[in-house]
């Protein structure tokens, strides 16, 4: 495989560890725990692994000789910054603990350990892929661990390659499914403890324990420096608005970080949307004002961030949505034979007269996309939803009528962009690239000290990495019961934007210079080498957040 230049010399950048995990280390117990929600029915569903304790890991002074051990691997959901390094960090702990432990990959995410497709990663094999960007290693896949019969069958390639333990690299949902199994097993006795790592750019898998997921920082930086660029030719040619979509369909920290970093003159945050209880048009109405105002100082130019899961949070879009997972749900044999012309009609006759009526209020386009295929989940897929293109759509209706009343005079052009798959491979940041192998390292100590159930957890991450404080929390204290294909579920709860957040309330002291002023910031690319206050930053949203902690 041909490497370019940045390539060989990543290849050569040793991932700084806390220092508490160069040496010999044990575990802490700390307090028991709870899930954040619903506590009885979660201790219900895992009887075994409910209210273990948190983890921390201190220096040893008493060195234990190990055993070797047979780890299996597998990436799991959509790609992130870093996976390559958790792999990477988790294969060199396993030989610290002895030099004869073995790791294995399971191809193609959590499908491959069902249907037994494997490879054993050598040290040859991870010294290719070390501080690299992709999931490509291993590949990864969306199927989900939910069936005894999933579970058994993986159980019979874990005991015919010796694995005592699993490692699943994924975001809430693969993490539930790592949950789940690891209560199926220690249930039955199967003597594998399943660990997690918490991955999702999409920044809501978190908590005071877990500070951050991994690939949130690179992909923000990457989507900044593109924001940047586009703000520079933006402020340039000063003639164009540009509506630019971000990933994040649960949450909007990807937006808000990116406005942190860029001082867009428009950012939305969703989860400010449904506090407010706003409509769609007071969204856009908002946004017709700003450029109001800005056309009127002559700057017929500007940036509008958007969070792709903006119409989920929608308080009457999200009823809406709601009501149709349900119907498309329970009738989805019925839905899939009727003519494609007769489907906007048959979802109207079968919801309640509430949500059909903003149904058919929609322009017939998003209300088909939002009728398309569930994904794996049984969610609208709200990122095949324009988001962006609707709302300039609207903006530019708005601001016609504004013209007619004579409260604006100005030009308006806009294009579109969606900012999304750009950001999940690219090569870990320094932050990344320290964090993740930190974690796969962190992971194999928690493999030697038995537990099941866990995810890794390094915590204090403003902090140098030395300082960085490695442990483990219970996967089921950060759990939730919701709804999923029409019935209740046990997953991890997302973390939202909160609204009374540091980070937020950052941005919304700022937002209104931001609004009428050109106050661009121009990122630019990932610095990988050079002085640490330009290459080791973590994101301002863990910054902000640690302020006063």
């Amino acid at each position: 495989m041909k490497k370019s230049a940045l390539q060989k010399a990543r290849a050569a950048y040793q991932p700084k560890l806390p220092i508490v995990l160069t040496g010999a280390v044990k575990a802490v117990e700390g307090n028991p725990t709870e899930s954040v929600a619903d506590q009885e029915a979660i201790r219900e569903l895992f009887p075994t692994t409910y209210g273990l304790p948190e983890l921390k890991f201190e220096k040893n002074t008493v060195p234990t000789a190990g055993k070797p051990i047979n780890v299996g691997v597998i990436l799991s959901g959509g790609q992130a910054p870093g996976g390559h390094n958790v792999i990477c960090g988790l294969f060199d702990g396993i030989k610290k603990i002895h030099k004869e432990s073995r790791l294995f990959g399971f191809v193609m995410g959590p499908g491959g350990l069902v249907d037994h497709k494997y490879m054993e990663l050598t040290s040859s094999i991870i010294d290719e892929y070390r501080n690299t960007g992709g999931f490509d290693i291993i590949g990864s896949g969306r199927t989900k661990l939910e069936t005894k019969e999933q579970f058994d069958k993986g159980l019979e390639i874990l005991k015919e390659l010796n694995i005592s333990a699993l490692v699943i690299i994924g975001g809430d949902d693969s993490n539930t499914n790592a949950a789940v199994l690891a209560e199926y097993y220690k249930g039955i006795a199967a003597p594998v403890q399943v660990i997690g790592c918490p991955k999702t750019i999409d920044g809501d898998l978190k908590n005071d324990l877990i500070e951050t997921s991994f690939g949130f920082d690179t992909a923000t930086k990457v989507y900044s420096e593109v924001i940047g660029n586009i703000q520079r030719d933006c402020n340039s040619a000063k003639k164009y608005w540009h509506f630019i979509k971000l990933m994040g369909r649960s949450a909007s920290h990807i937006a808000l970080e990116c406005a942190l970093q860029t001082q867009p003159n428009v950012c939305i945050i969703s989860e400010e949307v449904e506090d407010k209880n706003m409509t769609l048009q007071d969204v856009v109405n908002q946004i017709a004002d700003i450029v109001a105002r800005r056309a009127a100082q002559g700057n017929n130019f500007g940036t509008v961030l958007i969070p792709e899961g903006l119409i989920e949070f929608i308080p009457a879009m999200k009823k809406l949505i709601a009501e149709l997972n349900d119907l498309l749900a329970a009738k989805a044999d019925e839905f899939a034979n009727i003519a494609e012309k007769d489907q906007r009609q048959y979802i109207i006759d079968n919801l309640s007269k509430e949500n059909a009526e903003v149904y058919e209020s929609l322009p017939h386009g998003v209300a088909r996309q939002l009728s398309l295929d569930r994904d794996p989940h049984g969610n609208v897929q709200v990122s095949l939803i324009e988001t962006e293109k609707l709302l300039s759509e609207m903006v530019h209706k708005r601001l016609e009528q504004m013209r007619k009343e004579g409260a604006y005079n100005g030009k308006f052009s806009a294009l579109h962009h969606f900012f999304g798959y750009e950001g999940r491979c690219a090569d870990p940041s320094n932050f990344d690239a320290d964090y993740c192998y930190a974690l796969g390292f962190n992971a194999a100590c928690l493999i030697n000290a038995g537990v099941t159930g866990y995810m890794s957890s390094v915590r204090n991450l403003t902090k140098p990495s030395v300082q960085w404080v490695p442990g483990g929390i219970p996967i089921t204290m950060m759990m939730n019961m919701e709804r999923r294909h029409g019935s209740m579920k046990p997953v991890i709860q997302k973390a939202l934007v909160r609204l009374d957040g540091a980070p937020f309330q950052k941005f919304a002291s700022q937002r209104d210079d931001w609004a009428v002023n050109t106050s661009y910031v121009y990122p630019g690319p990932i610095q990988y080498f050079g002085p640490a206050e330009v290459c080791d930053q973590p994101t301002m949203t863990l910054r902000y957040e640690h302020i006063g902690k």
